[in-house]
């Protein structure tokens, strides 16, 4: 459970309690003038648009029953084979609307579900969430589509698939395909698409030199992903690179085992400027991890974190949940982050995408193991003990309030704008939790600070377009007032509250510690000395084809850099699948001809362990939960786990049946025909033996 402490209240915080009502004041004259003559929104130098006032944003459409754009998720399947088998062109999926079909989403027992049909293969329904009045709570807050992506005609033309809205969050970059891991789910079906596809070095500083010209510019995380990009001979400099082109944040998607392996590397990546790893973290001990085959990859992703904190890399724990598997592991995770607040500082949950190993998912197993935002948000109340759901969560996009207020502080004069995760609602989540890394007591923002009034007020603020310091007088003031002491931890300061914001958003130019490409150890340690962690708690469910909706996809915030322009995540891995035409138009070898020409790589399967010099580390574990054998779930109801167990069962079963029809045909012949029928070498009287009974 987690851990918080009874609050005896402090002297401080009755008066931070009256200048909470000495700001509500202040507040009503501040908006009031505020509205005289509001000034016209500037065109910043990182767009040809001017920044949008709150109530110039788009929307799609929301709430339910309502339509949308679709895709059958057995015609994709069959019209991409054509493509890779050369029979049809993949321009087809630039200038026609391949696979698509209508979706109605609907509220039906108390879910909200999308259903559909297909004229050619009938009807499909999959489930979106379980908890409508959580759903509809996400809509309703979210703030509104970012500036229309603009000077991007080369890069964004992928017929219904185009990003249209915004810069994104985080630009995804493969550098290869090969892993060394080989392991269930996996949604680019690594080790075992038969080719190696892996960028060259002009290749990579293409796709980022191409990434800086699409406006609205702004500061984004530039994620080099794979496969395992630290396979990549080009993966160190990929970060220098990136950072020289003035990205604050680069981070790699990693399974932790060549950081894990060699302190060295780590101290070279970071070096190199790598921010962060957005480390693969299934659960907690080596039982919850099993189902990745490896034997010993909860050591290593310990050993990993020790060594990265140690070279000044933060990290950030990204979880794929998969209902049945490790759904029970939620609780576990976020109590191993609230333990150790000095090392971790985010969790990212990804409920489950049918698509890759698992895009022919029987519906008994698809059922079984669909996982939503909304089951998220539940098992983090049920297993933690924390985290209202439709207080405490908001939609990932609901930041971008806060990021069009820094724009406008920062002036038309910036080179960058603010990162801003403007997607649609029903993508990602977020809940906020102020951890102290003294005493580890820890708080949800949002039970001390009203965030709806928050950002109400500051879309205020932003339509009024007054300039660096009214702006920031007007930020101060709503923080105030929208402050609560008393449900605050106890050693959290008003002046705590105030300082978080302005080192997130660099507003007043205070120096918290460079994030820039020149930073040093000593401004990442200036930056770990805030005695608070903001833990942020956040949840991704990226779609396959039985949810797509092209709503979502229009505005996806996780574009990928691909030789053919940026493709939005689920349009490229699931969707009409982008990736494996890419992969194949661009390959590099066969792998029979790259193993020929480079060796084999590592590949950790089966069990089989990976190989440290040390298991040590300094981090907090909960002795029970490392201890917990692995969730049983689906074995209890005879369900496969994963793509390979459900087709060694679909073959045990096809045998079954040969075997069943076999021996009714010998009966037939047998005891119906009257036709003699020769034994079989070795057979016993089995059949006899049956129909005596």
């Amino acid at each position: 459970m987690i851990v918080t402490h009874q609050r005896k209240h402090k002297p401080v915080k009755y008066v931070e309690k009256g200048l909470t009502y000495v700001a509500n004041a202040a507040w009503f004259v501040f908006e009031r003038l505020n509205r005289i003559r509001p000034n016209p929104s500037f065109i910043p130098r990182w767009s040809d648009k001017p920044l949008l006032k709150s109530y110039q944003k788009t929307r799609p459409t929301l709430g339910w029953p309502r339509t949308t754009d679709s895709l059958c998720p057995k015609c994709v399947p069959e019209i991409r084979e054509q493509i890779l088998n050369g029979k049809l062109p993949q321009e087809i999926l630039r200038t026609e609307r391949v696979g698509e079909i209508k979706a109605q989403i609907i509220e039906r027992d108390g879910k909200i579900l999308m259903v559909k049909d297909c004229p050619k293969h009938g009807h499909f329904e999959d489930v979106l969430s379980i908890d409508p009045a959580f759903t509809r709570h996400l809509e309703e807050v979210f703030p509104g589509r970012d500036i229309r992506a603009h000077n991007d005609e080369g890069l964004h033309n992928h017929g219904s698939s185009t990003i249209k809205s915004g810069r994104g969050a985080v630009l995804t970059i493969d550098l290869t395909n090969r892993c060394n891991m080989m392991c269930d789910p996996c949604f680019m079906d690594a080790n075992q698409v038969g080719f190696v596809h892996e960028l060259t070095w002009e290749e990579i500083k293409t796709l980022l030199d191409n990434a800086i010209s699409i406006k609205p510019r702004r500061q984004l995380s530039v994620q080099f992903s794979g496969g395992e990009p630290t396979l990549s001979p080009h993966f160190i400099e990929a970060i220098r690179y990136a950072r020289k082109l003035g990205y604050n944040s680069v981070q790699a998607a990693t399974n932790g085992i060549e950081f894990a392996k060699s302190p060295e590397f780590c101290k070279q990546a970071a070096e190199a400027g790598l921010r962060y790893v957005y480390l693969q973290f299934d659960g907690i001990g080596n039982a919850a991890n099993s189902h990745r085959r490896v034997g010993n990859l909860f050591d290593v992703k310990l050993r990993a974190i020790e060594n990265l904190h140690n070279a000044g890399v933060e990290i950030i724990l990204v979880v794929t949940i998969v209902n049945g598997i490790n759904n029970e592991q939620v609780g576990r995770i976020i109590q191993f982050a609230l333990d150790n607040p000095k090392k971790i500082a985010f969790c990212a949950f990804q409920p489950v995408s049918f698509t890759g190993r698992d895009e022919n998912i029987t519906d008994e197993r698809r059922m079984a193991q669909r996982y939503t935002l909304s089951h998220l948000a539940h098992d983090v109340k049920k297993q933690l003990g924390i985290g209202e759901p439709t207080r405490d969560w908001f939609p990932i996009s609901f930041i971008s309030t806060f990021s069009d207020w820094s724009d406008l502080v920062h002036g038309p004069q910036a080179d960058w704008g603010q990162v801003s995760c403007g997607c649609h609602p029903n993508c990602g989540v977020g809940m906020a939790i102020m951890v102290d890394k003294e005493t580890k007591e820890a708080v949800p923002v949002t039970a001390f600070l009203n965030a709806d009034r928050l950002a109400r007020d500051i879309a205020k603020v932003n339509d009024a377009a007054r300039g660096k310091w009214l702006s920031i007088l007007g930020m101060a003031l709503s923080l105030i007032r929208n402050y609560d002491p008393f449900q605050a931890p106890t050693h959290f300061k008003l002046t705590d509250l105030l300082v978080k914001f302005d080192k997130s958003f660099g507003a007043t130019g205070r120096n918290y510690g460079k994030v820039t490409a020149d930073r040093t150890m000593e401004d990442i340690q200036k930056r770990r000395s805030d005695r608070w962690n903001f833990l942020f708690i956040a949840g991704m469910w990226f779609q396959d084809l039985f949810n797509y909706d092209f709503r979502r996809t229009e505005q996806c915030i996780i574009p990928y850099a691909t030789q053919e322009g940026e493709i939005s995540f689920c349009a490229y891995n699931t969707g009409v699948g982008w990736r494996k035409i890419v992969e194949k138009m661009h390959m590099t070898a066969t792998l029979a001809k790259w193993y020929e020409e480079h060796g084999r790589h590592e590949i950790f399967t089966g069990g089989r362990k990976v190989n440290l010099d040390s298991t040590e580390h300094s981090l907090v574990l909960n002795p029970e939960h490392v201890a917990a054998g692995a969730q049983t779930d689906l074995d209890e109801l005879g369900i496969a786990k994963n793509a390979r167990e459900e087709k060694r069962k679909a073959r045990e079963e096809r045998l079954r049946r040969e075997r069943e029809n076999a021996r009714m045909a010998k009966l037939y012949h047998q005891h119906i025909l009257k036709e003699p029928v020769e034994p079989e070498v070795g057979a016993s009287s089995l059949i006899q033996i049956e129909l005596d009974q």
